[in-house]
């Protein structure tokens, strides 16, 4: 086995049975908390997760938009040159 590869993996080991036993003997404690932190995700998915939200379209953008996000007037799904 690698030398460098070795200590990783004993610390994968030790994290492994360190997560055990803290769920083991400490269960209660963390169904408890549970529903907190599923409360506390919500924020910080809206804060987070909605990054790129109305910036594709604005003037100067950075160039992530595609012509295909430019809506052309009387075309709609299914009518363009190749239906």
């Amino acid at each position: 086995m690698n030398r460098l590869l070795s200590p990783w993996v004993a610390l994968l080991g030790f994290l492994a049975v360190a997560a055990f036993f803290l769920f083991s003997e400490h269960r209660a404690h963390f169904f408890g908390v549970v529903p907190y932190l599923l409360l506390l995700a919500c924020p910080l998915l809206h804060f987070f997760g909605h990054g790129g939200h109305g910036r594709h379209n604005s003037c100067g953008g950075s160039g992530r938009g595609t012509n295909a996000d430019v809506h052309t007037p009387g075309r709609g799904p299914g009518m363009g040159p190749g239906s």
